[in-house]
């Protein structure tokens, strides 16, 4: 009886499966959001670089059946790590450590929530940190007074150099880690735990002590590791096209790249000459200048770097001069031309960006037809975009490297020495720069804080080119700022992409109020007078921060923040994460905290869509908002970005229409904020002389308003001044200075 139940409640259920299948889907309904394949949503969801259609908003929204399994989900990588195509072991060779040894979880929690108090963050209760601590070095101190480590605590919980027990030079033909003793600071056990959570400059991590799995073993002590830097090897092959597509396919998108050393070079057209590159020495060489078996004429002295683009690639130039003039013994020439060794900077933000590249490169690839020995770099982020093509295309050239590359330049010029040709721009993790950047002011520096952007901003080419997020730690920061201050510098500027994200690629997080407190409270006063920074986003644009700069003394009451556009569907396609609504609502925020501090920003016109009524709400978002400087840029098409693929690109003449219309707006408004100043007092850091006027000098406000009045350069250049405003103009003004 139970068997012939059984039976009939199967055949029961096989009609019900089977009516329901037969079934259209219109009467069988699963809820969809409408998405397509071709849709380009953010980074959590499926995107296509391969679409060449017009946005969602703008498809037929005809619901689609579910008639195939969704497709697995590709994830734009956050974390340095994950957007390596090599492996972290293979280029990770070990790790500068410090370390804290404690007795319990408890005393660890405690010790890092300390750590981050010291480090410019706030407590439990949301209080600021002491300013009369001026601590440079939160974790030493938090050694000196907690580690049981005694041999490491008086020395900030120095451990040194340790190598990665995973990188291949530690494991031998079986495959076995050869490195048995590491330190006798650290356990072997300790160390092989802190390499396999793949840690980063700047990290601290806890690790117990016990390499028996699962025990409750009360005696087990706690480390507490810092890691100060790492060191990176330079992988001269790193990846084949076979590899390099296993990789890619992980995620939706990674940054794209290869190392590759060209030993064999073909003649080059016109007179057949096989090309050839000038000897290079460093200061680090055992050989004596005076050595007779050296060439002296075929040995590089003289550089010349020339740069195009964003304040990063002027950071970027500061630091290969230091490489080349601090470990390559090299001086700037005087006359491009002569230069030994030249480098190109690159920028790929504007259209025909590879072009430029082309036609500059020409004048130096015809001397390296005629047989000169020169040098030939390509870097920046067209370098990078570009990469092996660009041999193909102008075999004279050298080297190819992208920014991630910027302190191995004297590594990849030993291989350009000896004939070779050289591709770098498989991305790689960053180590912090041991040789000093060659300033291009003596009063105002650049201080990087952040490299890269993991944004992915439809129409923007910055993360293929400068690859994902990496923080520098608050530590290097601060050391880097102190030597400014020691050699004389009045102002610095906090570089990143976006670097309202500084922090949040750290272990534990931080982020840059946390920074602004740390560098307002431990530069001295008296020395940097002023910290700007650049550039915001406003998808994470915090609260602290506006109260930071309302706050700090040395922190310019200055903040620039891109709003690109100012219809929210436009917005939506460009993939800002942001509406009109929500970027006014910080705008108040600043005009209420900080009232008299200058807003800038920049903007695009013509992107793909954008509609009359569309730009027509952009005009009305600098009018509400007045900016008191606007940076106004034409959409473009860029290689590997979304937005260039599709359709709906808006005409030419409508882009250079609707330009000039914002350009007179932002004129009008930029006088009308500069004529707030007249009759009043300003402070003005006294930079250089005016060029147009030998007797006057010229000077910036905190708000950056450029200001000039009459004064003796020799007299004032480095001061602060009181200066009465007497008239203003959009984008500077004059005055006259008083007694202080």
């Amino acid at each position: 009886m139970m068997l012939l139940l059984r039976r009939c409640l199967r055949f029961i259920y096989f009609i019900f499966f089977f009516f329901f299948l037969s079934r259209p889907c219109t009467s069988f309904h699963i809820p969809s959001t409408r998405m397509n394949t071709k849709t380009f949503i953010h980074s959590s969801s499926i995107c296509s670089l391969q679409s060449t259609t017009t946005p969602a908003s703008e498809e037929n929204t005809e619901t689609k059946e579910l008639t195939t399994k969704s497709k697995p989900k590709k994830w734009f990588p956050i974390k340095p790590e994950d957007a390596l195509l090599t492996q972290y072991s293979t280029i990770v060779r070990g790790a500068y450590v410090r370390h804290v040894v404690l007795e319990t979880k408890e005393m660890v929690d405690l010790a890092i929530q300390t750590y981050l108090r010291g480090g410019g963050g706030r407590n439990d209760d949301g209080d600021d940190n002491d300013k009369n601590t001026n601590n440079n070095d939160p974790f030493g101190k938090l050694a000196k007074d907690l580690s049981a480590c005694v041999k490491s605590r008086n020395e900030n919980g120095k451990i040194g150099w340790i190598d990665n027990p995973f990188h291949p030079s530690s494991i031998n033909n079986k495959n076995e880690i050869v490195n048995e003793v590491v330190s006798e600071l650290i356990p072997h056990y300790v160390v092989e735990e802190l390499f396999r959570s793949k840690p980063k400059g700047g990290d601290v991590l806890s690790i117990k002590n016990d390499n028996r799995v699962g025990s409750d073993n009360s005696s087990s002590q706690w480390h507490l590791c810092r890691i100060d830097d790492l060191l990176i090897d330079y992988i001269p092959n790193s990846i084949n096209d076979k590899d390099e597509n296993i990789n890619s396919s992980r995620m939706q998108f990674k940054q794209r790249g290869v190392n590759k050393v060209i030993k064999s070079r073909s003649k080059l057209k016109g007179l057949g000459t096989t090309p050839t590159a000038p000897k290079i020495i460093t200061k680090s060489s055992n050989l004596p200048s005076n050595d007779e078996s050296l060439d002296a004429t075929n040995m590089a002295k003289t550089y010349h770097i020339a740069t195009t683009g964003c304040q990063m690639n002027v950071a970027d130039s500061e630091r290969l001069a230091g490489v080349l003039e601090n470990k390559l013994n090299l001086q700037q020439s005087k006359n491009p031309q002569d230069a030994n060794v030249v480098i190109l900077n690159t920028c790929s933000i504007r259209d025909h960006a590879e072009q430029k590249v082309y036609d500059t490169l020409g004048p130096y690839a015809a001397r390296k037809r005629r047989g000169e020995s020169i040098a030939l770099v390509v870097a920046g982020c067209v370098a990078q975009q570009e990469g092996e093509a660009l041999l193909k295309r102008v075999p004279e050239v050298d080297l190819v490297m992208g920014p991630q590359y910027v302190n191995r330049l004297d590594d990849l010029l030993d291989d350009v020495s000896r004939g070779h040709q050289v591709v770098a721009t498989d991305p790689t993790l960053l180590s912090e720069d041991l040789s000093r950047p060659v300033r291009g002011d003596t009063l105002r520096a650049w201080v990087n804080v952040i490299h890269g952007c993991n944004e992915h901003c439809t129409y923007c080419v910055v993360p293929g080119v400068r690859g994902v997020e990496q923080s520098r730690s608050m530590e290097s920061i601060l050391q880097e700022c102190l030597d400014l201050a020691e050699a004389g510098y009045k102002e610095i500027t906090l570089l990143g992409q976006n670097i309202d994200a500084y922090g949040r690629d750290m272990t534990p997080k931080r982020n840059f109020a946390d920074l602004l407190h740390y560098l307002n409270d431990n530069i001295q006063d008296g020395t940097i007078e002023r910290i700007r920074y650049v550039t915001s986003h406003p998808r994470y644009f915090s609260d602290r921060v506006i109260d930071a700069v309302a706050s700090l003394n040395k922190v310019c009451e200055l903040f620039h923040l891109p709003f690109q556009a100012g219809d929210d569907q436009v917005l939506k396609n460009m993939r800002r994460g942001y509406t009109y609504d929500s970027y006014m609502k910080i705008i108040h925020k600043i005009r209420k905290r900080s009232p008299d501090a200058a807003i800038c920003g920049d903007v695009i016109v013509g992107f793909p869509g954008e509609t009359d009524e569309a730009f027509q709400r952009t005009l009305d978002l600098m009018n509400e908002v007045k900016f008191d400087n606007l940076n106004t840029f034409a959409y473009s098409t860029r290689p590997n970005t979304e937005a260039a693929l599709w359709t709906n690109q808006v005409p030419e003449d409508v882009k250079a229409e609707r330009l000039q219309k914002v350009q007179r707006l932002a004129t009008q408004h930029g006088l009308e904020r500069s004529e707030r100043y007249v009759g009043k007092i300003v402070e003005v850091l006294v930079e250089d002389i005016n060029p147009r006027n030998s007797m006057q000098v010229c000077g910036r406000t905190r708000q950056n308003r450029q200001v000039f009045f009459n004064a003796n350069f020799d007299e004032y250049r480095g001061e602060l001044v009181n200066v009465l405003i007497t008239e203003a103009r959009p984008w500077s003004l004059t005055g006259e200075i008083i007694s202080n």
